[in-house]
């Protein structure tokens, strides 16, 4: 499988103990089992598990040591792809979860395989016309998220949208201060910028962490399916848009460094400010807040990558992706400043 790797030692489980819990929770199954690794993320840890007729799952769970209180919510995200596969084709389903964190080490679940490519540090493919299909699908499938009625898929208890962004901003500044491993004064200069939130023009599903690099696409560049649901909620749209520009790969932001050196670029197909537009087209709202929304996504950028770095600097993982990630945060602290004081 060329999008998956062996196990990387630290990040193992009881094979045994997991594949007993794939039996009796999935019908049809064909013991045993082979499990391999997606090794392309770098939060939420993401396994293949293949049965003895070569049926194919993907088990997620939480990466090692200690998370942020409410983060890498494996019941949040299971309980959302059980249910919007119905209205939004490109989530995938959910099959199963396990609460009993003896079983892997930490709760996981279980959903279906899809099958496509995950674009991270280079575009697999050469021609414009699918890098611009990537990046106006990568939009419209934003625009189209945000147009599901998640009451009726069963989600209207999925959030709290009164005061949702209010409170993501506490979570992610104390977020800040327990992973920090320095002192960096323009996330505390961001962090009191964030303090005048405009007021929410609707509620929708989010999200909550869209980017390229959380969706698969298909042969023709087009989007089919969107991935890492842990942080999905209820609340203003524009902080998912805020994040999917904030994210947006071009060579003078500071999140393409966090793509590595040669990552995808999406401006040469679609820039920031066309992409914008798209999604105001397609949706009827009104973007002139947009900078706090982007703004604020530069500050949970930070947050993430600082929180990743913290647990390569405790030991907690080996990846040697991640030795170099604290030199990333604060360009991504300066532009949350900026962006905020524009």
């Amino acid at each position: 499988m060329t999008d998956t790797a062996p196990i990387r030692p630290e990040e193992g489980f009881d094979e045994e103990a997991v594949g007993a819990f794939l039996s009796g929770a999935i019908t049809d199954l064909a013991p045993p089992f082979v499990f391999e690794q997606f090794p392309g993320g770098k939060a939420n840890l993401t396994y293949l598990a293949r049965d003895a007729a070569d049926r194919e799952l993907v088990l997620r769970r939480p990466p090692l040591g200690e998370v942020a209180p409410g983060s890498h919510d494996m019941g949040r995200e299971h309980r959302v792809l059980s249910r919007l596969w119905q209205r939004y084709p490109k989530a995938p389903r959910a099959f199963a979860l396990c609460e009993d964190a003896a079983v892997m080490g930490k709760p996981f679940f279980v959903m279906e395989r899809r099958q496509g490519v995950v674009v991270r540090e280079t575009w697999p493919f050469d021609e414009s016309s699918k890098r611009r299909m990537a990046a106006s699908s990568l939009i419209d499938s934003l625009a189209e998220l945000h147009e599901v009625d998640f009451v009726e898929v069963g989600l209207g208890d999925h959030g709290k949208p009164d005061g949702f962004v209010r409170r993501q901003i506490a979570g992610w500044v104390d977020r800040w201060h327990r992973a920090k491993t320095r002192e960096l004064g323009d996330m505390d200069s961001a962090a009191r910028a964030l303090d005048s939130v405009p007021d929410p023009q609707r509620t929708v599903l989010l999200h909550n962490d869209f980017k390229l690099d959380n969706t698969m696409l298909g042969l023709d560049g087009a989007v089919t399916s969107v991935f890492d649901w842990d942080m999905s909620t209820l609340g203003d749209p524009l902080v998912d848009l805020g994040t999917a520009l904030a994210y947006w790969a071009d060579s003078e932001s500071p999140t393409y460094r966090v793509f590595g050196s040669s990552a995808a670029e999406l401006s040469p197909y679609l820039r920031p400010a066309d992409a914008a537009q798209r999604y105001e087209s397609l949706t009827g709202l009104d973007l002139s807040d947009l900078d706090f929304y982007v703004g604020l996504a530069y500050f949970r950028i930070a947050v993430i990558i600082e929180q990743i770095y913290a647990r390569y600097v405790a030991g907690q993982t080996t990846d040697p992706r991640f030795a170099g990630l604290g030199e990333l945060v604060p360009p991504l602290a300066a532009e949350a400043r900026n962006t905020l004081s524009a």
